[in-house]
């Protein structure tokens, strides 16, 4: 059994961290009757949001039924794994929590209803109902946010870590220096889990653990910060240091062009050596059209040397300053806009499939002439009542 199985808390004493969320949690439980919302969990990998849940279910006695959202994702397969348990009493415990995981696993249309199945559950079960996500504010949970109160779970404590991963081993029997215990800890970034994983890797056939046996674990890459990212382009010394700037990190090559684009007059003083940086970006513009119009991903390898490399390249001197990169306009522009274009797109799909089209075909040749229809009042109350749109979405069509 492994470590994580084997000491995970079987009751709320034994959950390390996150005090504020429990008291929530048990805030939320005690008060919860049928009709109630939900509650969503959210925070990163191995905070325990499913540990609370589990421990809770084992104190208390309840029987604790466990779904996850990314396996199970149409109303279908939903109803099939929850729906009779949802309705009869346990036989052997006082009551049932409901637990589906990875709700954020879940895409509302292309999933066949599996979000709408969620929230009928959350409106009509007789048992209270916990969900979990890491990204809570993910567009196509909105509609279950609704039902949902939300509490959120940090990272926890490189001391409350190093204490749990202390009593695992005189648990164990294992015998560890103070500093590897604090190194195990604090490179796990707060994730306790992986840090339960860290230490059982190093001890394997092992009865004590030194710093050399770390070596084993090698380097667990958390995704590189975006403006190290950029800094690590302006500053490269070579092409290679300029390439290799991007490995290790999150963002994608089109979304790091336009951090460079938005930077370069920042970082860069002597006007020749602006334009030369603005010359090997539009040399990596010319190819992510290509790769977009094209779907050639060939280009991607020459538009990465432009865009970094290239750049780079452009500067007389290393400029030894502080430089304050800001976020591109154009991605602050798409982030203010993409709920309402979301919510367009979800009316477009949902006006799609009453005409029997695609989405891209509704917009392309019925969209406007929807609109100059939906000017006659008679017509737009039919269309609302006829099709079940509420004001809101006939607003978005409007737009």
């Amino acid at each position: 059994m492994s470590f994580v199985q084997k000491y995970k808390p079987r009751n709320l004493g034994e959950v390390v961290g996150q005090r504020e969320a429990v008291e929530v949690f048990l805030k939320w439980i005690k008060s919860w009757k049928p009709g109630s919302k939900a509650l969503l969990l959210h925070g990163m990998p191995g905070v325990g949001k499913t540990a609370l849940i589990n421990a809770w279910a084992s104190d208390g006695k309840y029987e604790f039924i466990e779904m996850n959202a990314s396996d199970f994702r149409s109303a279908q397969q939903i109803q099939g794994v929850l729906g009779q348990s949802m309705k009869q009493q346990p036989l052997f415990k006082k009551s049932k929590i409901f637990l589906i995981d990875e709700v954020d696993g879940i895409a509302g249309r292309e999933d066949m209803g599996g979000v709408a199945e969620i929230i009928k559950i959350i409106k009509e079960t007789r048992f209270p109902v916990v969900l979990t996500a890491n990204n809570p504010w993910d567009q196509k949970l909105r509609a279950v946010r609704a039902h949902c109160e939300l509490v959120g779970f940090g990272k926890i404590r490189v001391w409350d870590i190093e204490k749990k991963l202390q009593q695992i081993c005189d648990m164990e029997k294992i015998n560890i220096d103070k500093q590897v215990l604090r190194q195990l800890a604090s490179r796990a970034s707060g994730d306790l889990r992986s840090a339960m994983n860290d230490l059982e890797t190093v001890s394997q056939g092992k009865r004590e653990i030194a710093a050399e046996d770390l070596v084993a674990l090698g380097y667990r890459e958390r995704g590189a910060n975006i403006f190290d990212v950029v800094k690590n382009i302006f500053k490269a010394e070579s092409a290679k240091e300029a390439r290799a700037a991007i490995n290790g990190s999150d963002k994608n090559p089109e979304e790091i062009f336009w951090w460079i684009e938005n930077n370069i007059v920042s970082e860069y003083e002597d006007p020749e050596e602006v334009a030369k940086a603005y010359d090997a970006l539009s040399m990596a513009d010319i190819f992510r059209r290509r790769i977009s119009s094209r779907q050639n991903w060939r280009y991607l390898a020459y538009m990465i040397d432009e865009m970094t490399a290239g750049v780079a390249g452009a500067k007389k001197k290393v400029y030894n300053k502080f430089t304050r990169y800001q976020y591109p306009q154009n991605i602050i522009l798409l982030a203010r806009t993409k709920a309402t274009r979301n919510e367009k797109k979800e009316v477009y799909s949902k006006v799609a499939a009453v005409l029997h089209c695609s989405t891209r075909k509704f917009k392309e040749d019925y969209l406007s002439w929807l609109r100059v229809i939906l000017k006659d009042k008679n017509f737009k109350k039919n269309f609302t009542e006829s099709f079940d749109f509420s004001k809101e979405e006939v607003s978005l069509l409007l737009k």
